[in-house]
């Protein structure tokens, strides 16, 4: 039988990223206990959700809720996170809850500026710097949301509202 622990490849950065932060997300422990009542609903445990925001961010996942659905089925995102195969993922909504409260008690940002002070300290940054062509990104928007500079509309379809790739969704009045 594989433990998760065996499965992540040994020079998985993310093995060393976790290395660094155990100790400072437990060093955290009393800030987080200030931001949770003794009573309520189960919230997520802040080391769970920071190393989630993590997740986000060096994987350019762009919303939560997909965050979510990788947490859901990548092991490797689940073991960093701290989430065992059987555990459950949260719903989005939770998860944003819970967020914008380590937003609010600037936990958040205590700890990410810990995290760029310590890659800072072991020489993990690179000052190097690099420009990106904006008009090379592609966006994740739907057709409808881009107005043509000209006349024509930018849908290639006579009518772009019967865009079945993006299709309107009108409410019944």
């Amino acid at each position: 039988m594989f433990l998760e622990e065996d499965r992540i490849p040994q020079d998985h950065p993310l093995r060393k990223v976790r290395e660094l932060i155990n100790p400072m997300l437990a060093g955290m422990s009393q800030k987080f206990d200030k931001l949770y009542a003794d009573s309520g609903r189960p919230s997520i445990p802040p080391e769970q959700l920071l190393k989630a925001l993590l997740v986000q961010i060096f994987y350019s996942i762009r919303s939560e809720r997909l965050l979510m659905e990788e947490l859901n089925y990548n092991l490797l995102f689940r073991w960093f996170v701290g989430l065992s195969m059987d555990d459950e993922v949260w719903d989005h909504s939770v998860f944003t809850k819970n967020r914008d409260r380590l937003l609010d008690g600037d936990v958040a940002e205590a700890f990410l500026e810990e995290v760029v002070g310590l890659a800072r300290e072991r020489k993990l940054l690179s000052d190097e710097h690099f420009t990106v062509d904006g008009t090379l990104v592609e966006a994740w928007a739907g057709q409808k949301s881009f107005k043509d500079k000209g006349k024509r509309a930018r849908c290639s379809s006579s009518n772009p509202d019967n865009d079945p790739g993006n299709p309107d969704h009108k409410l019944p009045r």
